[in-house]
């Protein structure tokens, strides 16, 4: 009885020529300006809570000033930090990314 092994070079050359027109098509994005958000946190106010808001009214979030901030990227959460005074202006540390491909999966 005879077995036939399958010719595998074919599909090693066509998964690589694919992984590199994936690479071609992410290098064309890389220039793209994309907006970036900090959440401090969320909260929820009753619709005549926020029709009362002023100047010097205090919205009271979720969160502890200790606690991270989501870093957002086209409206996709993709890391967590902290926050830190840079030159006196706050600025956020990245203490955690998903992963690249969590990344590029959120931009399609």
């Amino acid at each position: 009885m005879d077995i036939e092994t399958p010719d595998i070079s074919q599909n090693s050359t066509q998964a690589g020529a694919g992984a590199s027109a994936t690479n071609v098509n992410l290098d064309l994005l890389l220039d793209v300006d994309l907006p970036i958000s900090v959440a401090f946190g969320t909260s929820e106010m009753m619709l005549k809570d926020v029709m009362n808001l002023g100047a010097g009214s205090v919205i009271e979030l979720h969160k502890s000033v200790n606690d991270p901030v989501s870093i957002i990227v086209n409206q996709t959460p993709i890391a967590r930090g902290e926050v830190v005074m840079v030159d006196g202006k706050y600025g956020v540390r990245v203490l955690e990314v998903e992963s690249t491909a969590n990344r590029i999966r959120s931009l399609a």
